[in-house]
């Protein structure tokens, strides 16, 4: 999607009302703005809630669980011919 935007008094842009819609953004929300190899990048704030992840993260350590850690030693007397027969 283009759309053209006039650069007001002061630098002020105006985020079109079917961009903002597109993108979820609304009246007070904070964006990012970065220049990258000449452009410039504006994008909606990331919010880390670290609780969630925190809790994420717990979830799938129980989905992984039933797997046994590797001890030293386990490939030992294998060869890795055994391995691909059949």
């Amino acid at each position: 999607m283009t759309i053209r935007v006039e650069v007001g008094k002061k630098g002020y842009l105006i985020i079109p009302k079917s961009v903002r819609d597109l993108l979820g953004i609304n009246e007070g929300d904070t964006l990012e703005l970065r220049v990258e190899d000449g452009k410039i990048i504006l994008e909606r704030e990331r919010n880390v809630d670290f609780k969630e992840l925190e809790r994420k993260f717990e979830e799938h350590g129980r989905k992984i669980a039933y797997a046994r850690k590797a001890q030293l030693g386990d490939l030992k007397g294998l060869s890795l011919e055994e391995e691909f027969q059949d």
